[in-house]
């Protein structure tokens, strides 16, 4: 009986190795995602001199870059199905990070839209693929994305400090050196441990959901494709203008890019903080609830920010982009309940098509309407009308049940809790 038990608590033991292994890294992966996507939109305050050129014209170089980012989400999340999750985090970590040291090393505008291009397409591999990963070890999956999102919190927040310390200390090139050579050895680490047996792939989620209707699904997915549309659109403006809107309007009390890009850090850290709690509210209530009530407040700071100057700026752009991140693990949630656990990367890998490929739209906007008018305060009323769009949008989403109508019911099921219940299971 005891050597009987033997094997198979040795299993559990790496089975639940494996699993932290795979948040860590799913983790960490997330937050090289966006600082290596995000890096130059502090740059660019540094090549503005050294190039001789205008913002408005850098910051277009970064949009083919952008569009990948969010295009190659879907058909990495169709790899991520049919191949490896931790094949594919593999590639993702080493592509990525040695892509942005070549980047490094651009002379001219056109090298520099193709090594921003390529880390984009590199980087696509993350979200669908991380992000399923993720949700498929996870117990508590609220809890879990909120965590994740700190970590890609981070990610944004560094890429404004890093970029802009290395940029005024090293010089732009260190900015994606630096960050690009940790991420490959980070891949490496990966790959040791995938070829050592420490991390698994796991096709199935570790905490099933009962099934949503077919009728639910559709719904859900059409409704979500719009949501996702302008929460993208509204967060590729802001964190596009943060740097910008920040050098201008703080003017009086912060310097230079490091000085920029310590506020925007200072920032992010907040916000991702509050990631966390957001995770911790998509477990307790309804996830719907949550996602419509986070966007609606949003809507009159978004109104608010287009005058506001001096310091009020900064409290408010931490609460729109606080609420904003916070309402990312009810997304998530309400994406892994109607959509099918086999297909879940490629379910990521759709909504991070239509989140992140509106990006090139969300930094064309910037541009246009700092060309066009010379200031943001346009753009901010175009955001809050997003929201509201956003807001009514989301009220049509389905009722979240615990067992749909028509679901047949799964074995252990009453395990897991309604969405309004607090979640009684652990990390």
């Amino acid at each position: 009986m005891t050597t009987a038990a033997a094997p198979e608590r040795s299993d559990d033991l790496a089975e639940a190795r494996s699993s932290r292994l795979a948040l860590w890294f799913s983790c960490v992966g997330h937050t090289y995602s966006h600082l290596l996507t995000m890096l130059y939109l502090t740059v660019v305050l540094t090549l503005e001199r050294e190039w001789g050129m205008g913002y408005a014209e850098l910051i277009k170089l970064s949009t083919l870059g952008a569009l990948l980012f969010g295009a190659g989400a879907l058909p990495m999340g169709w790899i991520g199905d049919r191949w490896s999750a931790v094949g594919m985090m593999v590639v993702y970590f080493i592509a990525t990070g040695l892509l942005t040291v070549v980047t490094g090393f651009a002379e001219t505008p056109t090298q520099m839209l193709v090594g921003l291009a390529a880390i984009g397409l590199a980087a696509s591999i993350y979200h669908p693929v991380g992000v399923a990963w993720l949700v498929r070890n996870a117990a508590r999956r609220g809890k879990a994305l909120g965590v994740n999102g700190f970590f890609g919190g981070l990610g944004v927040a560094g890429a404004a400090g890093v970029a802009g310390v290395l940029c005024d200390f090293i010089s732009w090139r260190a900015a994606f050196f630096i960050p690009g050579a940790i991420c490959a050895v980070t891949g490496l680490a990966l790959w040791a441990c995938w070829a050592l047996g420490w991390v698994r792939d796991r096709k199935e989620d570790r905490v099933p959901e009962p099934p949503a209707s077919r009728q639910d699904m559709w719904r859900a997915f059409l409704i979500l494709s719009l949501t996702m549309l302008c929460a993208g659109l509204i967060y590729q403006a802001v964190s596009t203008v943060m740097p910008k809107l920040f050098a201008e309007r703080l003017s009086d009390w912060v310097k230079g890019p490091s000085g920029v890009g310590m506020v925007v850090m200072g920032l992010y850290l907040v916000t991702g903080v509050l990631q966390v709690y957001g995770g911790h509210l998509a477990d307790r209530y309804p996830a719907k609830t949550v996602y419509v009530l986070l966007f609606a407040l949003q809507i009159p700071l978004l109104a608010l920010a287009a005058t506001a100057a001096g310091l009020g700026i900064v409290p408010l752009m931490l609460l729109i982009n606080a609420l904003t991140v916070m309402s990312i693990p009810a997304e998530g949630a309400l994406l892994t309940r109607f959509s099918p656990s086999r297909h879940r990367s490629l379910a990521f890998g759709a909504k991070f098509v239509i989140a992140l490929g509106i990006a090139p739209v969300g930094i064309m906007l910037v541009a246009w309407v700092e060309e066009t008018t010379g200031s943001f305060f346009l753009l901010f009323w175009i955001l809050a009308a997003l929201g509201l769009v956003l807001s009514l949008g989301a009220l049509l989403l389905p009722g979240e049940r615990a067992d749909p109508a028509g679901a047949p019911a799964q074995e252990g099921a009453a395990a897991i809790p309604a969405p309004a219940a607090p979640s009684a299971a652990a990390e």
